[in-house]
């Protein structure tokens, strides 16, 4: 069967993408992300300029065919993750909450990668402006059962939510990630590692109750002893902290 081909502006972006790809960055970045396929190359600075490069009805349009092509509307090949990065920027610039809603409810299921999931959430502006509405969007996705559902919302916490008025809630949504995918696991260890660094003493009375499991909990701790935020004396006691499993460890797991 011939290969479906990409058409107009997809095609011109994708002609962007493939003038840009690095072999060696291609090759060291498929190391950072086992069993994604389709990789180009790009580095992440240069798929910004890319995407910033697109006119605000450009992006619009790349959107909207990127969700079209997803849900089946529209033939055409899947979204290489190049060209994913490239979706979730697009979408990242939207300014309205209101707006950019549906799109980042469109664009969850695409995310297929801790790379592609974190880009976004870093990347969501308007989550910024709209706090309440952006908090209220992501809760359902810490009862999904899907691990890059759930990656998403703790990214999405440490990107737009390390506030005071924000921590005990969070707090209460990280204790309950029970997903055991390491992606999903991962995602709450890095979100608890940043919030002891803004807020040590409420994180670490929570830590002497946390109902996360030993490998998030003890990853945790490993993440705030590698921040340089940290203090030499905390990082001691942190370490103090380590709990003893009697589970064998993947070989992911013990990364």
């Amino acid at each position: 069967m011939e290969e479906q081909k990409r058409c107009g502006l997809r095609a011109r972006v994708y002609e962007g993408l493939l003038a840009a790809a690095d072999e060696k960055y291609r090759e060291f970045h498929q190391g950072l992300l086992p069993g994604i396929s389709g990789i180009l190359g790009v580095r992440t600075p240069v798929l910004r300029r890319l995407a910033a490069g697109l006119s605000a009805s450009e992006r619009a349009a790349y959107i909207e065919e990127m969700e079209r092509i997803l849900s089946g509307k529209e033939d055409g090949p899947l979204p290489c993750y190049d060209e994913r990065i490239i979706w979730g920027l697009c979408i990242g610039k939207i300014k309205s909450w209101t707006e950019a809603e549906p799109h980042v409810r469109a664009f969850v299921p695409a995310i297929d990668s801790w790379a592609v999931c974190d880009l976004i959430c870093g990347s969501l502006k308007a989550a910024e402006k709209y706090q309440a509405e952006a908090w209220e969007f992501i809760q359902p996705y810490f009862k999904s059962e899907e691990e890059y559902e759930i990656r998403f919302g703790l990214v999405m916490l440490l990107s737009h939510f390390v506030k005071e008025e924000y921590l005990e809630r969070a707090l209460a949504l990280i204790d309950q990630t029970s997903h055991p995918g390491y992606y999903a696991r991962m995602g709450a260890a890095w979100a608890l590692s940043i919030y002891f660094v803004h807020f040590p003493e409420q994180v670490m009375e929570y830590l002497r109750d946390s109902r996360l499991d030993d490998w998030t909990y003890n990853k945790a701790l490993q993440k705030i002893t590698e921040s340089f935020r940290v203090d030499r004396e905390t990082k001691a006691r942190i370490r103090s902290m380590r709990r003893k499993s009697t589970r064998a460890l993947s070989a992911q797991e013990q990364l």
